[in-house]
């Protein structure tokens, strides 16, 4: 496919989304009302309004601009006796996407795949069935339209079984696993196939409020990193310097507007000996636990580099938040800290390739091999060498 023929089958996609709203709805409500029993994290992540649809449609339309990043020359050399030798960017293959809840996957991972050139399979949820099979309805509709294989999106109906022999046996000519679901899934893929996987991995994201900071912000950005519970970006986790000038009233604050969210707040013993209002953390592993829940932590550090410290130890190396004044601590702080995305006086609720402006993303990769953060076009490809002659001979 070239560039023309993917934007145009994108644009149809954008308007058949746009179109089928109320179908889309309605495909949503049945999932609902058959799972209303489960986590609410998890309900957030299945429900569908008008919002999402519309974060779809401009998902789509936002990768249609971007520049297509099939075929592209990243090396080129003349040799002497005239062979030509280019290094060019090629889709990975066939794509294989194991996700959880959020039938906006089908929609927003699956384009920018697609316009990387790659053949996607989905594999979602039971409790997203309804809505994964009607937007993939959508897809073959703009597919067929553009004169373009159907196979190019696919939906695999796999119970539990036949999609780990999926994994195991790679029935399917997969070239790249992306799982997108809880930490059992990411273990069985890592354990299980041969097939290289690209790991989005959870958050268990932190906050640290250092010495010299506006700490009118930090509370804004705390409070806006828990606005939605089921995302990875969320936070979990607030550290504050020991030496905060007005601390105890400052923390009650910071209390006050957690609590107003509706969330319970812990505190570890330090923090906890200086406000009654915080419930003890139960134990140590609390640090290491991605919550997708209505909770927060909160505990006091000495230094900035004691907070560098635990971050690095116990964070799922997803985003971590400094809030300072200090342009030359928060330089080192970024540099030090082993995240995929590291912030200066913001939330962590940016990390999104639509807020990177990469329109959409396949996932958010914690990896470090071979890209870590919101996983775009440009990281949807692989590279091959092209050498052309006139039969020249290596003598």
């Amino acid at each position: 496919m070239n560039t023309a023929i993917k934007n145009q089958t994108l644009r149809t996609l954008s308007r058949l989304i746009d179109q089928s709203r109320e179908q889309i709805l309605v495909a949503n409500a049945k999932d609902l009302a058959m799972y209303r029993d489960m986590d609410p994290a998890l309900i957030d992540r299945l429900k569908v309004d008008d919002a999402k649809i519309d974060a779809m449609v401009a998902a789509v339309e936002r990768v249609i601009t971007l520049e297509d990043p099939q075929g592209k020359v990243l090396y080129h050399y003349q040799r002497e006796d005239g062979l030509l030798v280019e290094n060019r960017s090629v889709p990975f293959g066939t794509i294989l996407i194991i996700y959880e809840s959020r039938p906006d996957v089908t929609i927003e991972a699956a384009v920018t795949a697609f316009k990387a050139g790659n053949r996607i399979l989905l594999k979602g949820g039971k409790e997203s069935l309804n809505t994964n099979l009607h937007l993939v309805d959508l897809w073959q509709w703009a597919l067929a339209d553009s004169g373009v294989d159907t196979g190019f999106v696919e939906y695999l109906q796999m119970d539990r079984e036949q999609t780990q022999a999926l994994i195991r046996d790679n029935t399917h000519n997969i070239d790249l696993i992306i799982p997108r679901g809880g930490e059992k899934l990411i273990e069985f893929v890592q354990k299980n196939t041969s097939v290289p996987a690209l790991i989005s991995g959870r958050g268990n994201n932190f906050l640290y409020i250092d010495i010299d900071c506006d700490f009118d912000m930090a509370s804004r950005i705390a409070v806006d990193g828990k606005q939605r519970l089921s995302v990875c970006n969320a936070l979990d986790k607030v550290l504050l310097h020991k030496d905060l000038a007005e601390l105890p009233e400052k923390l009650d604050k910071l209390i006050g507007d957690l609590a107003a969210l509706g969330l319970t707040v812990y505190g570890d013993p330090a923090v906890c000996a200086l406000s009654g209002r915080l419930l003890a953390m139960p134990g140590e592993d609390m640090w290491s636990e991605e919550f997708l829940a209505a909770k927060i932590l909160l505990g006091r550090v000495a230094s900035s580099d004691e907070a560098i410290s635990m971050i690095n130890q116990y964070s799922g190396g997803h985003s971590a938040v400094i809030v300072t004044e200090n342009r030359k601590l928060a330089e080192e702080f970024q540099q030090q800290v082993d995240c995929a995305a590291v912030y200066h006086n913001a939330s962590s609720r940016f990390t999104d390739g639509g807020e990177f402006g990469l329109g959409a993303e396949i996932a958010i990769s914690t990896q470090k091999l071979h890209f870590r953060g919101p996983v775009g076009l440009g990281e949807l490809v692989t590279n091959k060498w092209f050498i052309d002659g006139q039969g020249q001979i290596r003598e």
